[in-house]
C-alpha cells in the first residue's frame, strides 16, 4: 500500500503548493498588509477611519461604559460587577502604583497608570474576539501615542521633583571620574531619552502583530486543510485547529501581560525620575 500512497500524497502536496499562490479558494497566508486596511469611513479626508480605527474606538467606548456602570452606584457591600471593577482597580493601585512608587506618588500617578493598563488590555483583547480579530494596538499609532505620554510623564515627574537637577542626575551618575562623562553622557541620553520610548512602543506593537499573524495562520490553514483539500489533510486541519485554540488562550495571557508590562515599566521610569539620585 505504501508505494501507492506516496504518489497520492505527493499529488496532494503539489496541489497544496499550487493552490496557495492563487486567489480562488486556495490557502491565503497572513500578510503584513492586514495592518494597513483601506478606509471604511470618510475616505480621502483627514478623518479617514479604517477597520482598525473603528476597533480602537469600540474598545475605548466599551472601556468607558464598563467603568461608568461599575462605579456609578458604589455600595458598601458590592455586587458582582462592582467587585470585578474594584478588583481591577485595586490590582493596579496595590501591585503597580503603591508597590513601586509608594502611597503618595502612587496616588498621584494612579490615574494615568490605571488608564494605561485598562486601555491597553481592552485594545489587546480585541485580537481574539470573533468579528474583530485584530488588536487595536497592532498598528504603531496607539503604542507610540501611549509611549509618548509615558515619556512626557517621566520627564514631568523628574522636573517636578528636581527642577534644577533632573537632567544632570539623569545624564551624569555620581561617583564617575569626570573624563568618563564624555562617553557616559551620550550613552545615558540615548538610553534614557531615546531607547525607553522606542522599546515601550516596539514591545507592545510586535507582540500584537505576531499574535495576530499566528492566529490567522493557524485558522487559515485549518480552513484550507479541511474544506479545500479534505481527505487525509483533514487530520492536519484538526491539528492546526487545536494549535489555533491553544494559541488563542495564550493570546489572552499575552494581552494581559503586555498591559501589565507597559504599565509597570512606566511606573518604574516615573520612580527613577522622582528618586533623589538615579
Amino acid at each position: 500500500m505504501l508505494p501507492k500512497l506516496e504518489p497520492a500524497l505527493l499529488t496532494q502536496a503539489a496541489t497544496f503548493i499550487a493552490t496557495a499562490s492563487t486567489d480562488d479558494g486556495g490557502f491565503h497566508p497572513p500578510s503584513i498588509w492586514e495592518f494597513f486596511p483601506d478606509a471604511v469611513l470618510f475616505d480621502g479626508t483627514w478623518f479617514a477611519l479604517t477597520r482598525i480605527n473603528l476597533i480602537q474606538i469600540l474598545a475605548s467606548v466599551v472601556l468607558i461604559v464598563v467603568f461608568l456602570i461599575g462605579t456609578r452606584r458604589m455600595r458598601i457591600v458590592p455586587g458582582r460587577f462592582q467587585s470585578v471593577v474594584e478588583m481591577g482597580l485595586d490590582f493596579v493601585r496595590v501591585n503597580i502604583a503603591h508597590d513601586l512608587l509608594g502611597r503618595k506618588d502612587g496616588d498621584r500617578f494612579l490615574p494615568i497608570l490605571t488608564t494605561f493598563f485598562f486601555l491597553i488590555l481592552f485594545m489587546n483583547i480585541t485580537g481574539i474576539i470573533p468579528g474583530l480579530n485584530i488588536a487595536g494596538t497592532s498598528v504603531i499609532a496607539m503604542p507610540l501615542l501611549l509611549a509618548l505620554v509615558a515619556y512626557v510623564m517621566f520627564i514631568y515627574a523628574g522636573i517636578r521633583k528636581s527642577p534644577g537637577n533632573f537632567f544632570k542626575n539623569s545624564l551624569m551618575p555620581p561617583g564617575v571620574p569626570w573624563p568618563l562623562y564624555i562617553i557616559i553622557i551620550p550613552l545615558e541620553f540615548l538610553s534614557t531619552f531615546i531607547i525607553r520610548p522606542v522599546t515601550l512602543t516596539l514591545r507592545l506593537l510586535m507582540n500584537m502583530i505576531v499574535g495576530h499573524l499566528m492566529l490567522v495562520l493557524f485558522f487559515a490553514a485549518t480552513q484550507f486543510f479541511i474544506f479545500s483539500l479534505g481527505g487525509f489533510w483533514s487530520l492536519l486541519g484538526v491539528g492546526t485547529l487545536a494549535f489555533g485554540f491553544a494559541f488563542t488562550l495564550f493570546e489572552i495571557l499575552v494581552a494581559f501581560l503586555q498591559a501589565y508590562v507597559f504599565t509597570i515599566l512606566t511606573a518604574v521610569y516615573i520612580q527613577l525620575a522622582v528618586a533623589e539620585e538615579h
